[in-house]
C-alpha cells in the first residue's frame, strides 16, 4: 500500500502565489497590449477620424484673405472667420513668455503629453477636489483641439476624444519644432470678438501688429484664452485686469520678470481706447472692402488651386494687395465725418416742422408708397416672408416698438423704436460717395461709398448714378475748345440762347452777374454760367461730339444725346467722375481705374497681377487748357472757399455743381496727382434742402475736399505734392484772361439769341 506525502504549507503558498503572480502579468500585459493595440487603431483612424500626415501638414483653419492698402497698412478680412497667420519671428518673447508660464511651464521638456501634470490633476484636480490646480492639457494638445475640434459630447465622448487629441499632440510634436507649434497655437486660438488668432487680437484689442505688443498687452491677450468673453477687456473690464495680473504673476514666479517689472505693471490700468473690432460693417474702407470681397467672390471663379478646386476668398487666407492708401482714406473718412456732423444737424433743423419731411415736390400718398417699398427691401421684411408671416402680420410687427440700435452722428443710441419709424428715421440721413484716382496710373487711393457701412448698404461710389450738374461743363468746354481751337480768354455774350428744334428750350443762369456782357471762357466756367455752356453746344459742338468724348474718358453711362446735357442733366455715377476728370491732369489719357494691384496665396506665391488699360481721349493742350479754365473755380469763382477757408496750399482745378431743387451737391477737385469727385444727396431725389444756400455743391460736397485736402496737406508722411500741372510746350493761344474782366462791357442784352456768338465775338 501506498504510502501518502503530504504537500508542506508553505511550499504550497508559494505555488498559490507564483500562479498568482502569473496570472497578474499575463493581465497586466494583456492590458497593455490592449491599451497599445487601442492606440494603435486610434492612431490609425480605424476607430474613427485620425488626421493624416498631409492633413497635419496642411491643417484647415478657414484662412481669412488679408485685404491690404498701398502703403502696406491692413484695410481689413476676408472671411467666415477673421483669421490671418503670423510667422514666429514676428511674435513678441513677452507673448511666448506669458503663454508659457500660464499655459505650460514645462512646453520646452514634453513630448506633447505631459505625464506630470496628469498626475498633479489626477491628484489635486479629481481626488483632493481642488479645482484651482489648473488643467493637464499641454500647448500642443490645446492645439490639437483647435485644429482638429471635438465632435463628441458625452463623458465617453469626451475621454475618446481626449485620448485623440493625446496622440494628434505627440504626432504634432514629431512633424514640427517647439517654435512652429507656439506660432500654429496663436494663429488658431479664439480670443472672442470675433477675433481668431494672434494677429487679429492684437489688431482688434490694441490696434498694432503682434510684434509691437507691450508686456502687459501681451498678458491680457493670454489672460484671455481661459475664457474669452470671461475676461474680454472691453466688456469686463476689472476681471480682465485681474487675469492680466494673475498672467504677470506666473511669469514673475518663473523668472521671466523681474519683482519690480511685476509690481509696475500690475498697477497699470487697462487701456481699451484702441479697441478697433474687425467686424467686416466696421473698420476702415468698409464699402471698398465690400466691393474688393464681391470682385474677389467672381475672381476665384475663374483662378484655380493645383488641385483644381476655386480659390475661396472667404477661407484660402489670399493676401489682396490694393491701391487705397491708407492715409488718404483715414482722412477722407475723417473729413465726412466733420462735415456731415454739421451739415446733418443743419438738415434736421431745416425739415423740421414740415408735414412731409423730410421730402420735398411729392404727395403723402407717394410717400408712404416709398415706405412700403423700404420695408419690402429689408432684411427683417424678407425674413419674416420666409418664416411664413402673412403681409397683415409683418405690418403689425413692423408698428411694434422694440429695443434696436440707431445710428447717430453723436455715436450709435440704444432706443426704442417700431420698425417702420426706424424706416423714417433713416430718410432724414444725407449721405456721401466720394472717389479720389492717380490719374498717371489709374490707382484708385480713396473709396468711400456711404457715411456708414453697417447702417447705409447702398455703396454711392459705384453702383449709384445722380444728376451731375455744371461738374459736366468742363467736358462740353473740352469738346468746344478742341474743335474749334479756343483760348481759355476768347469770349461769348453772357445771353440767353434757345434751341428752337428742341421746344424752344432756353436755360437760365442761376446767378446775373454780368449778363449781357461779353465774358471770357474762363470766368464763365469759373462762375458756372449756363448761357454760356448752352452757346458752345449749339454753336461749337454737339451733344454726340460731346458724349465721344467721354466715353474716351471712361464714361460708359447712357447720356442722351440732347442739348441739355450742357447744363449736366445726364446721371452718372462718382467713379466715371472722378477717372474722367482725372484724364485732364494725364495729358488727355485716360487710364482705367483700378483697386488691386496683385493677389497672391498664403504663402506669399504671386496668383494675379493686374494690369492697366489706357486709351488718349484728348490732345495735351486741350487737357492743359480745361485744367486752366478749372483752376479758376478755385481762385475767383464757386470753389473759392477752398483759398479763404480751408486755405489749401496745393495747385487744385475744381468744379462744383447743383441739380434741379438741390438735389444733388458735387464737387470736382484735381491735384496734378489726384483727382477726386464728391457727391452728395439724399436717398432719392426728393430728399433736399428747400434752400440753395445749403444745398448747392458749394456747401455740400466741397466741404469734405477742402478738409480732406488740408488734412492731407498737413500729413507729413504722405508728401504730398504741391507742383502744378504739365504745360506742353508750344501753347500759341492765349491764356491770360484778367486784362478782359474790365474792359468788356457792352451791354447785349437785348440783343436776338438767335444771332450766333461768333458774329458778337468779332464785332467784339
Amino acid at each position: 500500500m501506498a504510502q501518502n506525502k503530504s504537500i508542506p504549507k508553505n511550499k504550497k503558498n508559494n505555488s498559490d502565489f507564483s500562479l498568482f503572480t502569473k496570472r497578474m502579468w499575463k493581465i497586466f500585459g494583456g492590458l497593455l497590449i490592449l491599451i497599445a493595440s487601442f492606440f494603435f487603431c486610434l492612431s490609425m483612424g480605424w476607430l474613427g477620424f485620425m488626421p493624416s500626415f498631409e492633413e497635419l501638414e496642411n491643417p484647415n483653419s478657414n484662412l481669412a484673405s488679408e485685404v491690404y492698402s498701398a502703403d502696406g497698412e491692413i484695410l481689413g478680412y476676408i472671411g467666415i472667420q477673421n483669421r490671418s497667420n503670423v510667422q514666429f519671428s514676428e511674435l513678441p518673447k513677452s507673448l511666448i513668455d506669458a503663454l508659457i508660464a500660464t499655459e505650460d511651464v514645462r512646453f520646452y521638456k514634453h513630448s506633447g503629453v505631459d505625464f506630470k501634470s496628469l498626475f498633479r490633476v489626477l491628484g489635486k484636480t479629481v481626488i483632493s477636489g481642488d479645482r484651482g490646480s489648473g488643467g493637464g492639457s499641454t500647448i500642443s494638445q490645446q492645439l490639437a483641439k483647435n485644429l482638429f475640434p471635438r465632435e463628441r459630447k458625452s463623458k465617453i465622448g469626451v475621454i475618446y476624444s481626449k485620448l485623440k487629441e493625446w496622440i494628434v499632440a505627440v504626432k504634432l510634436e514629431r512633424n514640427y519644432t517647439k517654435d512652429e507649434i507656439l506660432t500654429m497655437y496663436l494663429n488658431t486660438v479664439d480670443f472672442g470678438s470675433n477675433a481668431f488668432g494672434i494677429k487679429t487680437a492684437s489688431k482688434t484689442f490694441f490696434n498694432k501688429l503682434p510684434s509691437e505688443l507691450k508686456i502687459e498687452e501681451s498678458a491680457v491677450l493670454v489672460g484671455m484664452l481661459k475664457a474669452p468673453s470671461a475676461y474680454s477687456p472691453v466688456r469686463q473690464t476689472e476681471r480682465s485686469r485681474e487675469r492680466r495680473n494673475t498672467v504677470l504673476a506666473q511669469m514673475n514666479k518663473y523668472g521671466m520678470i523681474t519683482d519690480i517689472e511685476n509690481k509696475q505693471l500690475s498697477e497699470k490700468p487697462l487701456d481699451i481706447s484702441r479697441y478697433n473690432p474687425q467686424s467686416h460693417d466696421e473698420g476702415i474702407a468698409t464699402y471698398f472692402r465690400e466691393y474688393i470681397r464681391n470682385y474677389m467672390k467672381e475672381w476665384g471663379k475663374t483662378h484655380k488651386k493645383q488641385n483644381g478646386e476655386p480659390y475661396d476668398v472667404h477661407k484660402d487666407g489670399l493676401k489682396i494687395y490694393t491701391t487705397i492708401d491708407f492715409r488718404m482714406q483715414r482722412n477722407a473718412e475723417e473729413a465726412v465725418k466733420e462735415h456731415f456732423k454739421t451739415l446733418q444737424k443743419q438738415f434736421f433743423s431745416h425739415t423740421k416742422g414740415y408735414s412731409t419731411a423730410p421730402f420735398t415736390g411729392i404727395s403723402k400718398d407717394e410717400i408712404n408708397k416709398y415706405y412700403i417699398q423700404s420695408m419690402k427691401n429689408s432684411d427683417r421684411y424678407n425674413n419674416m416672408q420666409l418664416e411664413g408671416y402673412s403681409e397683415k402680420e409683418i405690418r403689425e410687427e413692423f408698428n411694434k416698438k422694440v429695443e434696436m440700435r440707431i445710428f447717430t452722428w453723436q455715436g450709435i443710441r440704444d432706443t426704442i423704436m417700431s420698425p417702420w419709424d426706424s424706416l423714417r428715421y433713416y430718410k432724414f440721413f444725407l449721405n456721401t460717395g466720394m472717389v479720389s484716382i492717380e490719374p498717371q496710373t489709374g490707382h484708385v487711393k480713396v473709396y468711400i461709398g456711404g457715411i456708414n457701412y453697417k447702417y447705409f448698404k447702398y455703396d454711392n461710389a459705384i453702383m449709384g448714378r445722380r444728376q451731375v450738374g455744371s461738374t459736366f461743363k468742363p467736358f462740353v468746354y473740352a469738346s468746344a475748345m478742341k474743335e474749334n481751337e479756343l483760348s481759355p480768354c476768347f469770349s461769348l455774350p453772357n445771353i440767353p440762347v434757345t434751341f428752337e428744334d428742341h421746344d424752344n428750350w432756353t436755360p437760365q443762369n442761376s446767378n446775373p452777374a454780368r449778363e449781357g456782357e461779353m465774358i471770357t471762357l474762363k470766368w464763365a466756367l469759373a462762375n458756372s454760367v449756363n448761357y454760356i455752356s448752352a452757346n458752345l453746344i449749339k454753336n461749337y459742338t454737339t451733344p454726340n461730339s460731346i458724349i465721344s468724348l467721354v466715353r474716351k474718358m471712361g464714361i460708359k453711362s447712357s447720356i442722351p444725346a440732347v442739348p441739355s446735357i450742357c447744363l449736366g442733366t445726364c446721371d452718372l455715377s462718382v467713379i466715371e467722375m472722378a477717372q474722367a476728370m482725372a484724364t485732364f491732369a494725364n495729358k488727355g489719357t485716360h487710364i482705367e481705374p483700378i483697386f488691386i494691384t496683385k493677389i497672391t496665396d498664403k504663402k506669399g506665391v504671386v496668383l494675379d497681377i493686374v494690369e492697366t488699360k489706357s486709351n488718349v481721349a484728348l490732345d495735351e493742350q486741350t487737357s492743359f487748357l480745361v485744367l486752366d479754365l478749372m483752376k479758376g473755380v478755385v481762385e475767383s469763382g464757386t470753389g473759392g472757399r477752398l483759398r479763404y477757408i480751408y486755405n489749401l496750399r496745393s495747385n487744385i482745378a475744381g468744379k462744383t455743381g447743383t441739380t434741379d431743387n438741390n438735389s444733388d451737391g458735387w464737387f470736382i477737385g484735381i491735384n496734378p496727382r489726384l483727382a477726386t469727385a464728391v457727391w452728395v444727396g439724399g436717398e432719392i431725389r426728393s430728399i433736399h434742402f428747400r434752400s440753395t444756400a445749403l444745398g448747392q455743391g458749394a456747401s455740400m460736397a466741397l466741404p469734405i475736399y477742402g478738409l480732406f485736402m488740408k488734412k492731407c496737406e498737413k500729413d507729413n508722411s504722405l508728401k504730398f505734392y504741391q507742383g502744378d500741372f504739365f504745360k506742353p510746350d508750344n501753347i500759341n493761344l492765349e491764356m491770360d484772361c484778367s486784362k478782359y474782366f474790365e474792359e468788356i462791357n457792352t451791354d447785349y442784352s437785348t440783343s436776338s439769341s438767335s444771332s450766333t456768338s461768333s458774329e458778337y465775338n468779332k464785332n467784339w
